[in-house]
């Protein structure tokens, strides 16, 4: 064998393991692109999954309360209605003064349940996450706060934002319920501001005291509320940032996309 040959046979058989070596890393990016592929199709589907697991829970939420209402309604309204009409009877039958008094009283606090059984069943039978807008609806938790008169709520938002999609909303205001109720309960704050948003992808919801604060790595496996909220927030592909420290109050950013 000459030495030609064997230069083309070491030509040939270099060009041969180039070429597996090619076919080997070609093979190696290809499963890593399908992996990959895959990988975004499974959290994909779970993402799909949770969504309608979240619409399943808000549909059979929104029965269940609706259901409750009208027991409330018809069923122990009229009990207590029927109450307060027999101590009307005892008062108007019945001549000694201070029994007069003693089912006078009775009869006020039955019609003082009765108007919060009323207002009760309203709440709970009502469409108005269905008939609001989100920013009528955070408006109306937050004119709540203020007539408790613990503290001051602030609320500022764009008049262009127009949400649609039910569990959208529904997430933006059980947030913000739970974010009020918060900081009612632990931070002793003077000032809440809540700030209402939209982008061109997305909708941005501000929370903001200047309560006490609070570490937020202490509160991390017991703030049932910090993970529900969350949860919610991710469950609609949305980011969720939590600011807190001691004395500095707590801020919390919530930025959802808009379903197009």
């Amino acid at each position: 064998m000459g030495e030609t040959e064997i230069i083309i046979i070491l030509i040939v058989f270099n060009l041969f393991f180039i070429l597996f070596i090619a076919g080997i890393i070609t093979f190696i990016k290809q499963y890593k692109i399908k992996k990959k592929e895959h990988e975004v199709k499974l959290q994909n589907q779970k993402r799909e999954h949770q969504q309608e697991l979240l619409t399943t829970q808000l549909e059979i939420q929104t029965q269940t309360m609706q259901y409750i209402g009208r027991e409330i309604h018809d069923n122990i309204g009229q009990k207590l209605t029927l109450a307060s009409l027999y101590t009307q009877q005892l008062a108007y039958e019945n001549k000694a003064p201070h029994i007069n008094e003693n089912i006078e009283n009775i009869s006020s606090i039955i019609n003082d349940s009765l108007s919060e059984l009323r207002q009760l069943s309203k709440s709970l039978t009502d469409d108005s996450i269905e008939n609001n807008t989100i920013s009528e609806l955070i408006e109306n938790e937050c004119s709540k706060v203020n007539d408790l008169k613990k503290c001051a709520v602030h609320f500022t938002y764009s008049s262009e934002i127009d949400i649609s999609f039910y569990q959208t909303k529904s997430i933006l205001l059980r947030i913000t319920q739970e974010f009020l109720q918060n900081s009612i309960k632990h931070s002793q704050c003077k000032n809440i501001i809540v700030t209402l948003k939209k982008t061109e992808n997305q909708v941005i919801l501000i929370l903001e005291d200047d309560g006490k604060g609070f570490n937020i790595e202490q509160l991390k496996s017991s703030g049932i509320g910090l993970h529900n909220m969350k949860k919610r927030t991710e469950i609609l592909n949305g980011n969720y940032l939590l600011e807190s420290n001691p004395k500095t109050g707590t801020k919390l950013i919530i930025e959802i996309p808009l379903l197009k």
